[in-house]
């Protein structure tokens, strides 16, 4: 069940970016703006589609019809059809992927992770007959072995907040955004990846730019010298494993129902959008041991 202050919160946040949105991006039109307004405004929309990641719902024609118009009248008093709802959501995928980039990802302090995830759209015996994304999707290979679809890169903080997050063909290498830069643009300290990430190269040049980059070590690598602090860091990466795994059963993120790429896009980072508002994230958690003084220890 949704509260009540939650559907306040997250609309007041998205009422006050779209307010901003709309004066800056009234500045660039050419031409005369269109007349005639949607009943419903964009802000309500998006508020709807991050409320459908926080449900339980597995279907959003079902939420919509039979829980926000039934239920929530009181908060949408102005909503549309079903189909016209449809419509809207593909005219704020930008302010959607921009809410998602400035207002919803957490601060880099120093400790991060990086890890990928596989988003896949359909099933492997499935691929010659699905038609939504063909041209778009490709197959990639990951842990669990090949899928057909695109893959997820996060990075996130010691507490459980995504730093940043980047979308791409499934075939694409891991290390191939950090190459890039965009995706390590506001992040420091140290950063800590699986063995996937080995690369010598890769790591030379994100420590010139202040990263320190620590990955395992492969069975056919030699044994090297690595600080206690950051062997433990290593183990406690599985907190990333955590987090994609909410991004899918709670948000709701992969999912083989798709009927456009618009679709596919607005439910990703919604999903996203919906994580930063859960209350309770997995965080590494970090203990003070204090040493046992000798003259406290009792001789027998």
């Amino acid at each position: 069940m949704i509260l009540k202050t939650q559907i306040t919160e997250i609309f007041c946040l998205v009422d006050e970016f779209m307010i901003e949105f709309n004066h800056k991006i009234s500045k660039m039109i050419i031409g005369n703006p269109p007349k005639r307004k949607p009943t419903m405004s964009s802000s309500e929309v998006i508020t709807i589609m991050i409320l459908f990641q926080l449900s339980s719902v597995r279907n959003f024609k079902s939420f919509y019809l039979l829980y926000i118009k039934r239920h929530l009248k009181d908060d949408f008093p102005k909503t549309v059809s079903y189909n016209r709802f449809v419509e809207l959501q593909k005219q704020v995928l930008l302010p959607v992927a921009l809410f998602a980039k400035t207002c919803c990802l957490g601060e880099c302090t120093g400790i991060s992770f990086i890890d990928s995830t596989p988003l896949r759209v359909c099933k492997n015996k499935r691929i010659f007959n699905h038609k939504v994304f063909q041209g778009i999707a490709t197959r990639g290979k990951s842990t669990m072995g090949y899928f057909y679809g695109f893959k997820l890169h996060i990075i996130i903080n010691e507490i459980g907040q995504i730093l940043d997050f980047q979308i791409t063909q499934a075939n694409v290498d891991d290390r191939n955004p950090l190459k890039c830069g965009n995706l390590l643009k506001n992040i420091w300290g140290k950063l800590y990846g699986d063995k996937g990430y080995v690369s010598r190269q890769l790591c030379e040049v994100l420590f010139e730019n202040g990263i320190h980059f620590i990955t395992g070590v492969r069975k056919n690598m030699k044994n090297q010298l690595m600080d206690l602090h950051d062997k433990i860091m290593l183990r406690k990466r599985a907190i990333i494993e955590t987090i994609n795994d909410q991004l899918k059963n709670i948000c709701m993120i992969e999912h083989s129902r798709h009927r456009s790429f618009h679709n596919f896009l607005n439910n990703v980072l919604t999903g996203l959008i919906a994580y930063s508002f859960l209350p309770n994230k997995p965080a590494v958690k970090f203990y003070d041991y204090q040493p046992v003084q000798v003259d406290q220890l009792s001789l027998f």
